[in-house]
């Protein structure tokens, strides 16, 4: 205990106070603008007087972690890209869709040239960040410089960015851009690339895409970078206790870039005090929980943006006809900076066109959208006017109940495009999709869509409405904050006892017993087949009592309902090939150990457990295929479809494929989990159990295949989890598992240590009130002046 002593002894010192207590309560006396108390793992526990003090400390934090990372991002939204690092590259896929650093230097550029940004934070709350926020964001810009101050370029540790001219100190304008980004991720975000389009010019356009395609496209995951999650919302009826509730919060995102999670608790004292995570570089905690209440988020499947198709003016492909009239639409000339082959820099230029609804785009996630000489399609993205998300996330970061986090939700209306789910001490658990939502009735779509609109509401609530009448702009509700969006009480809620969740389908089945119908299309289906994933965890919920143990291991179980659909089948299958040869698109090969394998599968993607790479293999070719002879039945949602059809010749190719890519990547049939699926971190090999979510495993791992090896990384999946519980005890019984760890900073101790855990399936557990941090065998304490 003799650490814990001096650790407080130096803490209460820097406060000048006597005892620890004290010195919590007067934060910041002293010059001490913040109190950074890390415990396990690097977990910062952020003390400060003020909200100014409190953006500060996690500001300076973050920035020890992750500074590459942010400055990645700093340098993105600042249009500098092809300054720095050459218009070629990838661009950064965690803040657009942009297929080039110049192509994302253009887009940033011109949203920074429209002003935007600067318009949005300069109006006050509702519709701009309220006094609080602003605070926040101030102490935070502090913060990060204050680091990049103590270490210049040259002391920093990563090699990501060590000595690099590209890292900065940053800007209040840096931060807001920033959030922007993410805001606009499913609209502007999603259509980059689309809006570099010219007028025709006479040479032949691509030929329009079909509802088809630009389904595709929209399930592809609107351009988000494969993210999803999971999130169970357990009510007292539900508990194994019979009282309080149970959260999972289960996001899965990209295990590298800038839409990694980083993990925090924030106090004021008497004020503020809440744990959990965010996204980098966002000082507010995003999914996480207070001493009663605990929130977390999964991406939604509202379309957040619509188009329009506007007919030309004969003869003038840059005036549209508005009721008969026309209107010319808008340009403007966007020149950024570009290092050439030698080092020199030179101007690059590209025009954006506008319309009254938005920009002129030509292609929508790939698929083409023309610009003929007859019409042309505009994009209008409900939240390129939100900037009232950053209070949205200050508001939960205080709830108390569910119906506060309710609260929070419909008095701000910013969440951009996730699903909530919460519970709290009093045993409720929460649905809610209150949301950013274009305001398209089934009524307007009916009225106004083009026959493409037809085909893509119906499938998938994308409106492409008439744009050449005034009488087809998005409706609007006494209740929203803006013109153009769904009220709240428009919008899926639902409170129950029981338990409430969902892992990316519609609200249509947030509980199987209370079913959510009624709402408008573009807010989601109903009657529809639900994923693997959400069978998975419906039949789940639906059978259980939970405590926050069984919960942890529930997901660590990693269970795949597509496994006992079809794997005893497949096994039979394998075992009914003449001579052990199973076709493949190679000609016949050998089954060896597979039909043993499958038929002994426990079913898991446990690191241990044989067949399990076999089935994933083998599964992931049949996404088009006639995988089952059982169709699905909306009156039996969670058991329809079923039965793997084994009489379908690209079935059984499937598995003789599967086999063959195996053994080419140096893998047997009967290969464990773990022998072909890790990440490897300062050359340490760590096995890697979860899979990917079209199993219906909720534990979601989504690999990289390295035909040589097997699964070598993981591109996305469960990140930052946390299990809260509510019940007889004042503190919160919480477990967290953040499973990249804290830093991406290889020269970090936390670089990869709960990546470790997560390997073990092993978890921290929280330290989040006052006496559980003290007792923290690895307390530091670091005061920032």
């Amino acid at each position: 205990m003799s650490h814990i002593r001096k650790a407080l002894a130096v803490f209460a010192a820097a406060l000048s106070v006597s005892t620890l207590g004290a010195g919590v309560a007067n934060a910041g006396q002293d010059g001490a603008k913040a109190v950074l108390r890390y415990t396990e793992h690097g977990i910062p526990h952020i003390v400060a007087k003020d909200f100014a003090g409190l953006g500060y400390g996690y500001g300076y934090a973050a920035a020890t972690d992750n500074v590459c990372e942010l400055a990645k991002i700093y340098v993105t939204v600042s249009a500098q890209r092809s300054r720095y690092f050459g218009p070629d590259g990838g661009g950064y896929p965690s803040l657009s869709e942009a297929k080039s650093n110049l192509h994302s230097d253009l887009f940033f550029q011109q949203l920074n040239d429209s002003g935007v940004v600067d318009r949005l934070v300069a109006q006050p709350a509702p519709q701009g960040p309220r006094p609080e926020v602003r605070q926040v964001v101030s102490g935070y810009v502090k913060g990060y410089n204050a680091f990049l101050a103590r270490t210049g370029r040259s002391g920093i540790t990563d090699p990501a960015c060590r000595g690099a001219d590209w890292v900065r100190p940053i800007t209040e304008q840096d931060f807001y851009r920033h959030f922007y980004s993410i805001a606009v991720t499913g609209g502007l975000g999603f259509v980059t690339e689309g809006l570099f389009a010219a007028p025709p010019s006479g040479a032949p356009t691509p030929a329009p895409g079909t509802a088809a395609q630009l389904s595709a496209s929209l399930r592809d995951g609107l351009g988000k970078g494969g993210l999803g999650s999971n999130g169970i919302a357990v009510g007292s009826d539900g508990t194994a206790s019979g009282r309080g509730s149970v959260l999972l919060g289960n996001p899965h995102y990209p295990w590298h870039d800038g839409r990694r999670f980083w993990q925090s608790q924030l106090t004021i004292p008497g004020r503020v005090d809440v744990a959990g995570a965010s996204l980098l570089g966002m000082p507010f905690v995003m999914i996480g929980h207070t001493a009663d209440a605990a929130w977390t988020h999964t991406v939604s499947t509202p379309v957040t943006f619509g188009l329009f198709e506007v007919p030309l003016a004969a003869g003038n492909p840059t005036t549209y006809v508005v009721d008969g009239k026309p209107e010319k639409m808008t340009s403007r000339e966007v020149t950024v900076q570009v290092r050439q082959a030698d080092g020199s820099l030179k101007p690059a230029r590209q025009t954006f066109w506008s319309t009254r609804y938005g920009p002129v785009l030509t292609d929508v996630g790939g698929i083409p959208v023309p610009w003929t000489a007859k019409s042309a399609y505009a994009l209008r993205d409900a939240n390129a006017t939100n900037m009232r998300g950053l209070n949205t996330w200050f508001e939960l970061d205080q709830a108390r109940s569910t119906a506060d986090v309710v609260r929070a939700l419909s008095s701000t209306q910013g969440v951009p495009w996730v699903n909530t789910m919460a519970t709290d001490r009093a045993g409720n658990a929460l649905y809610a999709d209150i949301q950013v939502v274009p305001h398209v009735t089934d009524e307007l779509a009916a009225k106004c869509s083009t026959p493409l609109g037809r085909q893509t509401f119906a499938g998938d609530g994308l409106p492409i409405l008439d744009g050449g009448k005034s009488s087809c702009h998005w409706g609007s509700d006494p209740g929203a904050l803006e013109p153009g969006i769904f009220a709240p009480d428009r919008l899926p809620q639902q409170q129950r006892r029981d338990y409430e969740l969902n892992t990316n389908d519609s609200a249509w089945l947030a509980n199987a017993k209370a079913p959510l119908t009624g709402f408008p299309r573009i807010v989601g289906d109903q009657d529809t087949e639900r994923s693997p994933r959400t069978r998975e965890a419906l039949l789940t919920a639906e059978a259980s009592k939970f405590s926050t143990d069984s919960m942890k291991k529930m997901l660590f179980t990693d269970h795949s309902l597509v496994a006992d659909l079809a794997a005893a089948d497949l096994a039979k299958l394998c075992a009914s090939f003449p001579g052990g040869q199973a076709p493949s698109s190679s000609g016949p090969v050998p089954v060896g150990p597979a039909c043993t394998a499958l038929a002994n599968w426990d079913h898991t993607y446990s690191l241990d457990s044989r067949g399990s790479l076999l089935f994933q293999r083998f599964a992931a070719r049949l996404a088009n295929l006639p995988r089952f002879t059982v169709p699905f039945d909306p009156k039996a949602p969670l058991t329809t479809p079923n039965t793997l059809n084994v009489g379908d010749a690209g079935v059984q190719k499937a598995f003789g494929d599967a086999l063959v890519e195996l053994r080419t990547a140096g893998l047997a049939p009967d290969a464990r989990l773990r022998d072909g699926q890790a990440v490897t971190r300062n050359g340490e090999r760590i096995p890697i159990h979860g899979a990917q979510g079209f199993l219906g495993v909720l534990n979601v791992m989504t690999p990289v295949w390295d035909p040589a090896h097997g699964n070598v990384e993981v591109a996305h999946g469960s990140s930052y989890i946390q299990v809260v519980g509510f019940g007889g005890r004042g503190c919160p019984d919480s477990s967290t598992l953040l499973t990249y760890s804290q830093s991406a900073n290889p020269a970090s101790p936390y670089f990869s240590d709960q990546t470790k855990l997560y390997s073990r399936g092993e978890w921290v557990k929280e330290r989040f009130c006052e006496a559980d941090i003290l007792r923290s065998p690895a307390l530091r304490v670091v005061v920032l002046r």
